[in-house]
């Protein structure tokens, strides 16, 4: 009798099949290679070639623990057979990180780390979330993404355009692990982009104009993180 795979405790990170495919062929092992490596090296009684066949063609997915021993067996990073990292632990995962090793490259405690993990919510200080970001190696999008960020960077990205930006810049650099003269030359940038926009499509004409001004508007504040990221990028963060 097969033994039996253990119950999942967490749910399973993102897995690119054709990836695991193509560097199992690359290196020419069979299904059965791999599950023998993987049994042998990991203890990992339960994976068979059917198990590994399976997960080549998306019919099912490895565990977080799975992925680390199908990585090592393949010669390749936990990163290289996932798709796009979603949450703070897929991306410690993706880097082939223990929780311990993160909370202490962030300068937190572990159950601490664990708990922002679990819920995806980071609640480091400054000089922790810029030690999160190098440890995890994120980019700046990624950053805010994971932390649960996203929404309240975009409400106070859109107040500040729309009145005076200069009272956004302290709260904006606190959720973002950019130096806060950056934030205020991308935040100055946005805020003349925004009024600018409105100026043009309110000088077309009295016809449609303020029509026009609101769409315009509505557009720029709907994109407004996109708007944003292509500042910083292109300020060299």
């Amino acid at each position: 009798m097969q033994p039996s795979r253990p119950p999942h405790q967490q749910p399973t990170p993102p897995f690119n099949f054709p990836a695991a495919r193509r560097l199992r062929e690359a290196l020419g092992m069979a299904h059965g290679h791999v599950a023998y490596g993987m049994r042998a090296s990991y203890g990992l009684a339960y994976v068979t070639a059917d198990t590994i066949a399976s997960w080549e063609r998306g019919l099912s997915s490895p565990s977080s623990a799975e992925l680390a021993a199908l990585a090592a067996t393949l010669w390749c990073s936990p990163g290289d057979l996932m798709g796009a990292a979603r949450t703070l632990r897929e991306h410690r995962l993706a880097r082939g990180l223990a929780p311990e090793d993160v909370a202490r490259e962030s300068g937190v405690e572990i159950q601490a780390y664990l708990r922002m993990e679990e819920t995806n919510t980071w609640r480091g200080n400054e000089r922790q979330s810029q030690a999160l970001a190098r440890a995890l190696r994120l980019s700046v999008p990624d950053f805010v993404a994971v932390t649960g960020r996203a929404e309240p960077l975009a409400e106070l990205l859109r107040s500040a355009v729309t009145t005076r930006w200069q009272g956004y810049v302290r709260p904006v650099a606190k959720l973002l692990p950019l130096e806060k003269r950056h934030v205020e030359d991308v935040l100055r940038q946005m805020h003349e982009d925004y009024q600018s926009r409105m100026a043009r499509t309110l000088s077309w004409g009295s016809g449609a104009s303020s029509d026009a001004s609101g769409e315009a508007g509505r557009d720029f504040l709907e994109k407004i993180l996109e708007h944003f990221w292509g500042l910083v990028r292109g300020g060299g963060a």
